[in-house]
């Protein structure tokens, strides 16, 4: 059944009125840092200025991560909406390559809740550990999980299955899992947290780009996704943000990055 947010209140039955629409995006923006320019930034300021929240992987761990995200935060502030970020410390363990995390989200529609935090119990078994972070919309809580896995020839599946544990270690927590997963979303790692209830948001779609086109085909692999739980998340809309389609070149969107933002729009149980 499709659910609809109260944007849409001329078309949708009187009982899911009062529902209220969140919107989640996730993006891998690759190496993230000081080799982002000011123009750069600006486009991805563009890019993601609809939505309510993002969660972004690939944050450089040195000197310019952090000011990166500052400065995407500062370039959405003057697009008529107010903005807050949050950026994790580097990742704990990251024998492969160690990274920070960020959230940014409109303060109008969000308020965060407590203080974000790296996963610990797991810090050892998964490489960049995945950052948290709760919002609270009207009375109703959610918290994101941000997560970067390690790259498919290190079998990300060998971190991944220690999702299947998270749910319990939070149990009064409503947890989305988001990020770039290096694993596409049929992989029988995720069917425990799919027995859970848990779905992914994008199914079939391709989130990473290729080096060049091969004719219409610019999209490599399904890596990116969010997962939700059914029982506690309606979801309205999913979908993949085709931002290569502004470049004369796919060589020039791989500046930007090198996968596709995601979304998921839903409201809560």
């Amino acid at each position: 059944m499709k659910y609809f947010c109260a944007t849409f209140l001329l078309l949708v039955p009187v009982f899911i009125m009062s529902q209220v629409c969140i919107s989640l995006c996730s993006w891998n923006l690759k190496d993230f840092g000081k080799s982002k320019s000011a123009e750069e930034i600006a486009f991805i300021a563009g890019v993601v200025n609809e939505f309510d929240v993002i969660a972004i992987q690939e944050v450089v761990a040195g000197y310019g991560g952090a000011q990166a995200v500052a400065m995407l935060n500062d370039q959405l502030n003057r697009k008529g909406s107010k903005w807050d970020y949050v950026v994790s410390d580097p990742t704990y363990s990251s024998s492969y390559k160690q990274e920070r995390y960020a959230f940014i989200w409109k303060t109008n529609k969000l308020q965060k809740k407590g203080d974000a935090w790296l996963e610990k119990k797991y810090q050892l078994e998964i490489d960049r550990e995945p950052f948290y972070a709760s919002f609270q919309s009207g009375n109703k809580m959610f918290t994101v999980v941000n997560f970067h896995a390690i790259t498919k020839k290190m079998q990300p599946e060998t971190e991944i299955k220690y999702f299947k544990f998270l749910p319990a270690e939070y149990p009064e927590l409503n947890l989305i899992f988001t990020g770039d997963f290096n694993c596409p979303q049929s992989h029988s790692v995720f069917n425990p947290l799919k027995a859970m209830g848990y779905q992914p948001a994008l199914t079939g779609q391709k989130t990473s780009l290729r080096h060049q086109c091969l004719g219409d085909d610019c999209l490599a692999s399904e890596f990116d996704n969010i997962f939700y739980n059914t029982q506690l998340v309606l979801a309205v809309q999913s979908g993949a943000v085709k931002f290569y389609s502004a470049f004369p070149s796919l060589e020039e969107a791989n500046l930007i990055s090198d996968h596709l933002p995601i979304f998921l729009k839903f409201s809560l149980n």
